[in-house]
């Protein structure tokens, strides 16, 4: 629907984008912009700025942007009416009267608050006569009353429909309980029934504090031992983290990510607040990307056994990707960080923590362990595969120091060592050159004109003269900061020549008018214009107009700069030979 423009006036005036932003990306001042790891694409420095002034943000890496309403549209996947929906809500405003009760985000409100009265219940569960099982277990494991609190665990009763009748009683649909995957539906006989029945739950709550889901441990021998919530509107167990409600206040340097529920809930109680877990899933790239968003430094704490060592090995490329410090915790006569501090107390796991390994280091022992280095043969393979692994680490420093180490285990002089990881070195640069290449051939390509009568020849310089335009076509004002452009500059004549006109405009303080460009484009020109004009608005960012100004400078002179160059060459080899 169409919202009248006073009411979006007072919501946008209400949603200061640096508060609405700040809640989901850590943004830190650099002069009038604020900036962070941007939200939509993985990357190791921050390019995501906010203007609180103008009331928008922009990411110069992936060049989404634009105000509150585009931020959240993008970040929650709403559709613009929901997204308005949601800052209203956010903001205290009351809606127009509209058709929201067919929104998406309706049945996302009606689904946490189901969710919300479910978690309610279960913890008024532990009440019951029949919770005496679930009480034995958790004083087994060590939980103190307050921190059964403070995580909201409860009881699911071994019943069909316990939760389902305590819910349809306050006016929710079974529909609705399907849908937030808190029942199931027999094939046959199509009667509902209680998802989880006789277990120990866990409510599973988002970084906003909506409850969002639950896991739950059995009381008895049934399987599976720990059973979760499926896939919903509302939960995604890829991009969600147990626990990340409470770390993201905490103030420690780092998260220490482990694998259950039990192990993060432990390390709160013993004073450590800066654990999660990942639910029921192995780390995902998404969930490496939301950690990005809240520490410099992750440490594994997986169990010890091959399991646990597999899932290591696959989560540090993930985590180093988004550019965190990785550091591996090992543990000497305990199996997981609960039992550990069960029998050894929070002290010497702060020892442990101290003194936790980086992941080159863990890597390579782990590599080490896979090998007898008594024999030739294997010395010789674990020297490859150590020299393959070392010329993944990304400074010269690193691939020194744990090329002397592995030269070490496996008794081979330090330059024998350093020459096979130059070579490992190599034929990676070389496979990892034709890889970029491949996909700067494909990106080009995608990025091409329709029409066949205009080519973009210096890619970088050509997407850089697009913003620009569309910049100029919105704030013509902008022109003062780019008055050092000439119009030989522009790698695509056409907006040589349009930046050109609209300039002699400017500094006539005429308007930009597109129709009357027609008398020096042709019909494939004013066509592509037209439709690039049309696209999304690009968010007028002074910072990105300048980047455009340096881009299209940088790439237009150095043609230039080669021809002086060549012709300096011509006349001195000419005036030596008289």
């Amino acid at each position: 629907m169409a919202f009248p423009p006073a009411f979006l006036d007072e919501l946008n005036r209400r949603t200061p984008i640096e508060e609405l932003v700040g809640q989901y990306v850590s943004l830190t001042r650099r002069g009038g912009n604020l900036f962070g790891l941007c939200p939509f694409h993985g990357e190791k420095t921050a390019s995501f700025s906010v203007a609180p002034d103008k009331g928008i943000y922009y990411c110069f890496g992936c060049h989404k942007g634009g105000g509150a309403i585009n931020f959240i549209m993008e970040i929650e996947g709403l559709s613009y009416a929901d997204a308005v929906r949601f800052l209203a809500k956010r903001a205290g405003l009351e809606l127009p009267e509209d058709d929201r009760d067919n929104s998406q985000y309706k049945k996302k409100e009606r689904l946490w608050a189901l969710c919300k009265e479910s978690a309610r219940f279960f913890h008024e569960q532990l009440k019951s006569p029949g919770a005496r099982e679930v009480w034995d277990y958790i004083h087994k494991r060590g939980l103190s009353p307050s921190t059964v609190k403070r995580f909201g665990l409860g009881f699911a009763p071994n019943g069909w429909n316990n939760l389902m009748d305590a819910m349809t009683a306050k006016g929710f649909t079974k529909s609705e309980l399907l849908e937030a995957g808190l029942v199931l539906q027999h094939k046959e006989k199509g009667t509902f029934y209680d998802r989880f029945r006789n277990r120990l739950m866990f409510p599973i709550i988002d970084v906003r504090g909506n409850v969002i889901g639950f896991g739950g441990r059995v009381m008895d021998d049934s399987t599976p031992k720990y059973l979760n919530s499926p896939e919903t509107l509302i939960f995604n167990k890829r991009r969600n983290l147990f626990a990340l409600n409470v770390v993201k206040k905490s103030k420690s340097d780092c998260i220490i990510l482990t694998e259950g529920y039990m192990d993060a809930i432990a390390l709160h109680q013993y004073g450590f607040d800066c654990a999660v877990a990942s639910l029921g899933t192995s780390l995902t790239q998404e969930h490496a990307d939301l950690l990005s968003k809240y520490t410099n430094e992750v440490v594994l704490t997986y169990d010890g056994d091959q399991a646990g060592q597999n899932a290591t090995q696959r989560a540090i490329p993930m985590l180093e990707k988004t550019g965190l410090r990785v550091k591996i915790l090992r543990m000497q006569g305990a199996k997981d960080p609960d039992e550990f501090l069960k029998k050894f107390g929070a002290d010497r796991f702060k020892l442990l923590l101290q003194g936790c390994e980086n992941q080159a280091e863990y890597r390579l022992m782990s590599l080490q362990k896979q090998y007898d280095l008594n024999i030739d043969e294997q010395k010789v393979e674990f020297a490859k595969k150590a020299a393959e692994l070392i010329s993944t680490y990304s400074t010269a420093v690193e691939r020194e120091i744990y090329g002397i180490k592995a030269a070490e285990m496996a008794k081979l002089t330090p330059e024998v060592m350093s020459l096979e990881i130059k070579k490992a070195f190599k034929r990676r640069m070389a496979i990892e050159r034709k890889v970029q290449e491949k996909k700067e051939l494909e990106l080009s390509a995608a990025r091409q004109p329709r029409s066949r009568d205009i080519r973009y020849d210096n890619l970088r310089s050509a997407m850089a003269e697009e913003t620009l335009i569309r910049m100029l076509q919105r704030d013509p004002s902008l022109f003062a900061r780019g008055e050092k452009l000439q119009q030989g500059y522009f790698s695509v004549p056409m907006f040589g020549k349009i930046f050109d006109i609209w300039r002699n405009c400017w500094r006539q303080d005429l308007p930009l008018q597109t129709g009357s460009l027609a008398e020096v484009l042709n019909a494939s020109e004013m066509a592509h214009l037209s439709g690039l004009l049309q696209k999304a608005d690009t968010p007028v960012v002074e910072e990105a107009f300048d980047d455009c100004v340096r881009i299209i400078a940088e790439e237009g002179r150095e043609p230039e700069d080669l021809r002086a160059m060549q012709e300096r060459l011509k006349r001195k080899k000419g005036y030596g030979g008289n």
